[in-house]
């Protein structure tokens, strides 16, 4: 039973960071010499982001430098702790900004939700972010929560398939989706190469889906396509565990991303996607758009060239990775809301990479 997005609702926070800007932070706790400083706006650079939002910056503009726009990260590292109490006061807001727009996208009455699933692997506190949404929605005692946490840059992907094992289950179920990461709250301070990497690719945002195994209905919004996952699935690449790791410290969660990252997916990528989709009786060279995850500029370029893809056709990946940074979880709904509203119909094939390092993926049929 295929599972039906009603409504994308996407939230990015108020105040933004020129790519400038996050050069400047970095400078201030990254690096520890003139050498490394000079090194850091190539990197930068070379992440193709030109601008990310930061529930941390104070106000913005060109006016304040950027120690007084971020005072979160003084002259010493913050705890973990204090990273926490942070995502406490401000996760909330930010994802309740993308379920309000989800449901408004939708049409979709927040008496109607039956189901509510949160995911972030960027905070945790309990009470949590699922009943602040319960309660400022006013949704029903009864709605039954469930948590995706820890679970990487594929956690809403992990999130789709379990609301879609929700509608499978039950066909009167409205799945809420909720994906809230705040990234920016684990800069991680010091001169360690893959964890620079990590500080100049990743931002804020929040990203929500409603869903049912009900389909649209005939007459759908102009605004957007009609938007139906079919099917997902999972690989977990072999003797890879070591490059892509996400740990909680005493200063934030840290990240150990390899520059082998890249072409390590792109060695095991094909194999894998087209016998996953012989199984789906779909050819590879029938796949009409792509969501693929922006884990950088380099993912993307690994999965373009072993895929045999025209750069045209990750435009709107690129476009989100410019436009706001990797946002973790959040992200690849960010892409399918903007293919959403393009004329383009037929399948589409949506992949995000983690931990593991493992591959999600799921298809899609964009419908007029």
């Amino acid at each position: 039973m295929p599972l039906t997005i009603h409504g994308i609702g996407t939230a990015v926070p108020a105040h933004q960071l020129s790519q400038a800007e996050a050069v400047h932070v970095a400078h201030r706790i990254n690096a520890e010499s003139p050498e490394q400083a000079r090194l850091m706006a190539r990197i930068y650079q070379k992440t193709k982001v030109l601008s990310r939002g930061s529930v941390l910056l104070e106000n913005d503009g060109v006016e304040g430098s950027s120690k007084e726009r971020l005072s979160f990260y003084g002259s010493e590292s913050p705890s973990t702790a204090q990273r926490m109490q942070a995502f406490d006061d401000h996760a909330g807001g930010l994802a309740l900004e993308a379920a309000a727009k989800a449901l408004s996208d939708g049409d979709i009455s927040s008496a109607a939700i039956t189901h509510l699933v949160t995911v972030s692997c960027t905070g945790f506190q309990s009470p949590g972010v699922d009943l602040f949404l319960m309660e400022q929605l006013e949704l029903a005692p009864s709605v039954q929560r469930t948590h995706i946490g820890f679970m990487g840059c594929h956690g809403a992907m992990n999130g789709l398939r379990v609301a879609h094992a929700f509608a499978e289950m039950d066909p009167k179920a409205v799945v809420l989706l909720c994906a809230v990461e705040l990234c920016s709250l684990h800069m991680a301070y010091g001169w360690h190469p893959e964890k620079v990497v990590a500080n100049a690719l990743f931002a804020d945002g929040a990203a929500a889906v409603v869903a049912s195994a009900h389909p649209s209905p005939d007459n759908p919004s102009p605004a957007h396509q009609s938007l139906v996952m079919q099917r997902s699935g999972s690989m977990v690449i072999p003797h890879s565990a070591d490059l892509m790791h996400w740990e909680i410290g005493d200063h934030g969660f840290g990240m150990g991303l390899s520059p082998l990252v890249p072409e390590t997916v792109g060695a095991a990528l094909l194999p894998w996607l087209r016998d996953w989709l012989t199984d789906q009786a779909i050819d590879l060279e029938a796949v009409n758009s792509w969501a693929v995850h922006p884990g950088g500029p380099r993912i993307l370029s690994a999965c373009c060239e072993a895929l045999s893809l025209d750069p045209n056709q990750l435009l709107e990946s690129r476009g989100v990775l410019q436009d706001h940074g990797n946002m973790s979880s959040a992200t690849i709904l960010f892409i399918l809301e903007r293919l959403r509203r393009q004329s383009t119909a037929g399948p589409c094939l949506a992949l995000a990479f983690g931990p593991g390092l493992s591959a999600e993926v799921a298809l899609f049929d964009l419908q007029r």
